[in-house]
């Protein structure tokens, strides 16, 4: 089943659980675009966090996350591939694990200024309604550990795991998120239409728990970072898709898209909708 899509030079690549397939120059035969070429079929096939979003870089690679094929679990040294967000070249060779210690990530993105990536990240579960925090993390080059299975949060030592490892040796988390709150796709807003105190700044869309005792998430949220990339703030940006008082849901958000004309569109897979956010002062 197709999962994540993202174009280039003309062409859609297409992520499926193990494999990257994609159609040459979709745009010209949108009616009949014909059976897609294989691209790579090496990932793992486990359904559990098996969901791909795939989105090229600055540098002109694919960035495939592959996320852990379990809540918690220990498979850096069996198969290092797992808990990753892997990169390609265009044409399907190279590939390489780009980040470690990256529990579960469906969504990435890039500094417009930096060029470095930014990407979400699912904490485990079955540790308590407030334990641990989601993640928004950062990546400066390739190679770095996120902590997982390890460490949550940048300083939860993991009950299973922890022992292995101290949580200083690997990246902190650039933000803490709420806990359970299933963060998923995010941008740095680009346009010129919303004020200008969001330019350059991360909305990301938070799906919402589905273990706690009293729902999280279900909503935008805006994570404020300065020049340097160092975040200063995490606050609501929209919501509305749950009822506070009752704990009722009619919708999900999962990814955020900033148009050409500085609109904002966002994705609900719950309601099945796409919403298109403007500003008009």
């Amino acid at each position: 089943m197709p999962n994540g899509v993202a174009f280039k030079d003309g062409d859609l690549y297409i992520a499926e659980i193990s494999k990257i397939s994609k159609i040459k120059g979709v745009e010209s035969k949108l009616d009949n675009p014909g059976k897609p070429e294989l691209v790579f079929d090496q990932y793992p096939t486990d359904a559990h966090h098996g969901w791909k979003y795939i989105a090229f870089g600055p540098d002109g690679k694919l960035y495939v996350p592959v996320g852990a094929p379990c809540n918690i679990c220990d498979n850096e040294e069996k198969k290092p591939v797992y808990a990753s967000i892997t990169r390609i070249n265009a044409d399907g060779t190279g590939m390489e694990v780009f980040a470690k210690g990256v529990r579960n990530s469906v969504g990435f993105t890039w500094h417009p200024v930096t060029k470095n990536i930014w990407f979400t990240d699912n904490g485990r579960d079955m540790l308590g309604d407030d334990v641990p925090p989601c993640e928004l993390n950062t990546a400066t080059k390739a190679g770095q550990h996120f902590g997982y299975p390890f460490c949550h949060g940048g300083t939860i030592k993991d009950p299973e795991f922890g022992d292995k490892h101290a949580c200083s040796e690997f990246i902190q988390p650039a933000q803490n998120l709420n806990a359970h709150v299933a963060p998923l796709g995010l941008k740095f807003y680009t346009g010129s239409m919303f004020p200008a105190q969001y330019k350059n700044q991360i909305i990301l869309a938070e799906h919402g728990s589905w273990n706690r005792s009293k729902k999280s998430g279900y909503k935008l949220s805006l994570v404020k970072v300065d020049a340097n990339s160092k975040t200063t703030g995490y606050e609501t940006f929209a919501s509305g898709w749950m009822d506070d008082a009752t704990q009722k849901v009619w919708g999900r958000p999962v990814d955020v898209l900033v148009l050409p004309d500085g609109s904002m569109l966002v994705s609900d897979d719950q309601a099945g909708v796409v919403y298109r956010i403007t500003y008009k002062g």
